[in-house]
């Protein structure tokens, strides 16, 4: 069997060490049964930080470090400190479309104020033969969501005949996501392979995340990528998680304290996702 070499602080193998003692279990079958809840607990849950209506009133003031945000998942999406671009989570590589359509990795240290990730492990994959918009795509998926009260992790992988992504632009502290809406720029890709990660999420969480689908694209030379618009492709591989666990961490920073977050969200998020700019390229 397999052998784990571990340093524990010494307050925390005194406690090891008392809980073994009075349930008569050894440290390694406590060390098991925690790495096991750990992991299967961990499964189902989504993280996120912050909540979607605190982005719509402009509460965008970096929160979580990328570094910290990897440790809870390797799939997910958001955005950066100041709405600097889209927040796309691949493979547990954390990545950044600005809104100069530039793509790159980013490091562990750079901060974000609104960001949701998963462990992947999919429960379901399906081959979708043909996918003519994302309408098309939104219903496949549909029928393999089982109901409307869970949260769902999403990832398409495939090549794609076309894709239109949008990317926020960076804002002054505090401007709200409707203002930052009007003046994204959108971006078509061609003939592309590539990846759509993201969630689909129920209604009533319209106060915490951005229900429906909402869906971030990354194409497989990391040269393009964004807010997905619209897809058209064939052949695209489907795979869907369920989350029946949902870890929300809220901002500690300053604007978040002082914000005033008792308005409904979900006029101005249906807004925001359904603005579409003029095309810049």
């Amino acid at each position: 069997m397999p052998q784990l070499n571990i340093n524990l602080p010494p307050e925390l193998w005194s406690v090891l060490e008392l809980h073994g003692s009075e349930r008569g279990d050894s440290p390694d079958a406590i060390v098991i049964s925690a790495l096991s809840e750990y992991f299967h607990n961990n499964r189902d849950r989504l993280y996120q930080v912050s909540t979607s209506g605190a982005l719509v009133e402009g509460v965008c003031d970096g929160a979580l470090e990328v570094g910290t945000l990897r440790k809870y998942g390797d799939l997910g999406i958001g955005t950066f400190e100041h709405l600097d671009g889209e927040m796309v989570v691949v493979d547990g590589r954390v990545f950044q479309v600005r809104s100069d359509g530039s793509v790159s990795e980013v490091a562990d240290d750079v901060l974000t104020p609104y960001a949701t990730v998963a462990r992947f492990q999919p429960d379901v994959e399906v081959l979708l033969k043909q996918c003519p918009d994302f309408a098309r795509l939104s219903e496949a998926f549909d029928r393999l969501r089982p109901t409307e009260n869970m949260f769902f992790s999403l990832r398409v992988d495939g090549y794609f005949d076309y894709v239109r992504t949008r990317a926020l632009c960076r804002m002054k502290p505090g401007t709200r996501l409707i203002d930052a809406a009007t003046v994204q720029p959108d971006f078509e890709y061609r003939n592309v392979y590539g990846t759509l990660v993201g969630f689909w999420s129920p209604q009533y969480s319209k106060a915490l995340s951005i229900p429906g689908y909402h869906l971030h694209f990354l194409s497989e030379d990391c040269k393009g990528g964004g807010h997905l618009l619209e897809c058209r492709g064939a052949e695209l591989t489907l795979r869907l998680q369920r989350g029946t666990q949902f870890n929300l961490v809220l901002p500690e920073t300053s604007s978040f304290l002082v914000a005033d977050l008792t308005r409904d969200p979900s006029e101005d998020l249906e807004k925001a996702e359904s603005y579409h700019p003029e095309k810049v390229k």
